[in-house]
Formats: structure tokens, sequence, C-alpha cells
């Protein structure tokens, strides 16, 4: 059923042709192979959008297509311009190539055609930027302070913006989270399959933990409903939070807080990046922190223990212990890395609040 309700949530709508026919078995191959829905939607979509493309032009076999062709539609996606009259970011288009590029390597290698028109097809460049906004220390603070602790989901969202700042993590990661995630004598917290259903340990800093206890036992008997399933944070109907709603719920405390910032659940994870580099963190750890594998320029990606990771971000993080005193900066890791960290986490915050094109566009 509820795989059912998942595989409802995309649009099929598309006439039926060949290639129409090949990308429904590439959505189904995906599956079998255990891809995450989001990525299946956003794979689904992007190629949609070539195969409507295609059916304007005649283009209905997967054989029919060629190298010029996908550089004409190349061409198309760079001279496309959106409702509101601009025109996609070359990231934007990057990412709609990409899954293209997926797609016609699953067909090659499927014998569906002889020879893959996309292997050779390059792709735009992307430019490297900073986050938009960044929370200073005692904006952050300020932001924290928003959320009226004397009801059940004011303590609720005051300790999801308590592990928000402390940890990082993804919006999808705060959702999924479960009482029995939180170590408080480790000062650690699972994050269960995470981005690529990677599980990790992340530290959490000791205020953290004492807000979380704080919501468990005074805020979460309220608003759990039986059977209860463990999951941490729970709406007021007693289930799981919807990612647009927690991010609407933290977007709204950044507004309150009148900084003149603005962002979500993504800021925090900036923010949390920005603070430990400037306490002199080695990027390493923050990748790890992050759950970022590896970095297009920086080293490749080492582990480092839980152990050695904790006492990096009790060092350098301005709220890991309840006294904790301001770090002095030190020297930053290099300049081309922080770069490169910085820029993956606006990619993924792009991804993550990503709509199917043709809601978007």
């Amino acid at each position: 059923m509820a795989r059912a309700k998942r595989q409802s949530t995309l649009d099929t709508r598309l006439a039926p042709t060949p290639l129409a026919t090949r990308l429904a078995e590439y959505v189904i191959a995906l599956r079998v192979r255990d891809f995450s829905e989001n990525t299946i939607r956003n794979r689904y979509s992007h190629i949609r959008f070539f195969l409507e493309w295609c059916a304007e032009r005649a283009l209905l076999e997967p054989t029919e297509i060629t190298r010029p062709v996908l550089e004409r539609y190349q061409r198309h996606l760079f001279h496309y311009r959106k409702r509101d009259g601009e025109p996609m970011t070359f990231r934007s288009q990057h990412v709609r190539l990409v899954a293209l590029r997926c797609w016609f390597r699953w067909l090659t290698r499927q014998n569906l055609i002889l020879h893959n028109p996309a292997s050779e097809l390059e792709l735009p460049r992307m430019g490297r930027r900073l986050p938009k906004h960044v929370l200073t220390i005692s904006e952050a603070e300020q932001v924290l302070q928003q959320p009226d602790i004397h009801g059940p989901l004011g303590l609720r969202d005051r300790a999801i913006l308590e592990v928000l700042y402390s940890c990082g993590i993804r919006r999808s990661e705060v959702i999924h989270l479960k009482l029995y995630d939180l170590d408080p004598e480790r000062g650690t917290l699972v994050i269960r399959q995470g981005k690529g259903k990677k599980d990790r340990f992340v530290p959490i800093g000791e205020r953290a933990i004492a807000w979380m206890q704080k919501y468990i036992r005074e805020a979460r008997p309220q608003l759990v409903v039986e059977p209860d399933h463990g999951t941490l944070f729970l709406s007021a109907t007693g289930e799981e939070i919807s990612p647009d709603h927690l991010t609407l719920t933290v977007h709204d405390y950044v507004f309150n807080a009148k900084i003149g910032k603005t962002g979500a659940c993504h800021l925090f994870r900036h923010t949390m990046a920005t603070l430990m580099l400037e306490g002199g963190a080695d990027i390493r750890f923050i990748q790890q922190m992050l759950g970022h594998a590896e970095l297009s320029t920086t080293e490749i990606y080492t582990h480092v223990s839980i152990r050695m990771l904790k006492q990096v971000h009790t060092a350098t993080h301005p709220a890991a212990a309840l006294d904790h005193e301001q770090a002095q900066p030190t020297t930053a890791a290099d300049a081309e890395a922080q770069e490169d960290l910085f820029a993956a986490l606006d990619a993924e915050a792009k991804e993550e609040n990503e709509k199917p094109a043709e809601q978007k566009d």
C-alpha cells in the first residue's frame, strides 16, 4: 500500500511512445536497485521534460536520439525561459542533462540501443557559489529563542532548532529520527538511511541533548498517539512531520527573529559548517558531520573515529557544551576546499527544494 502510494506521485501522463515505455522500464529498474523515491521522482521529471521536447519534434524511438539531437536539446535548455521569464540556472541545466546521461547509459547496458549518444555530451560548467546567508552566533541564538517553549509544539520546535544548529543534519534526517537514535552518554546521534541510504554517527552538543530530553519528558507524551512507532519529533496529530511543514516552521522562526536573513533547515547546515571552520575544525571532520563522502577538489575522504570527531565538535562548535567559551579563530582550511564545501551544500539545498519540472517551469 505504501509503495503504491509513493509510486503514484509520478505523473505518468505521457504519450504512449517507445521512449515513454523505456522510461517506465527505467523507473522500475531504479526501484529494483533500491534508489530513493526522491531520486526516482527527480530523474523521471527531468527525463519526461526531454521526452515532451522530443514529441514536439516527432522523435519517438530511442534509436532516433543521437548526439546532435542531445546537443540541440542542450541549446534548448540554455534558451528556455520559465514562467517567470527567468532562464534556467546552469546548475539546473546540468542536473537535467546528468539524468539523461544516466538513462542512456542504462539503455545501452540493457542492449536497447547500440550506442550511447550521451556518453560524450559536454555538460555546462557550474560556478562555485558561497551560501547566500549564514548565521552568526548571535543571530543563531536569536532564532533559537523564537519558539514558545511553554507549549508542546514550541518545545518540540526548540529541540529541532537545537539539533539543526548543533549537528547540521538534513531536513529529512531530522524527520526520520527515532527515540533510540540519541545516545546522551556518548553525546552522539545516529543518522539512519541518510543520503545514499548510508548510516552515520554525528556528535551532538550538551545543550541540544538537554533540550531533546526536556522535549521527550514534557512535550512528546502530549503529542504521541498509540501505537507509538518511536518517531522522535511528532506533529500535532502524533504523526511524522512532513518536510514542507518543517521547512515552513523553521523559515517562520528565522523571519520572526528579524535578523535580515532568510532560510530554513539548510541555513543551519551552512551555519554549522561555517562556525566549526571558523573555530578551527579540519574540513575532513566537517565532511563527516555533513555526510559527504567526498568533495571534488579536496583530498579523498578519510574515515575518522566518532570519538575524535566528538572532540573536534566540542572544541569548535559554540553550542556544543552548556558552558562553552567561544573558541579563538585559527587558520582556516584551504580556501578552495572551503569553497567546494559550500558549493556542495548549495547544490544539496537546491536538490532538496527542487520541484518536478511540470510544477516549476
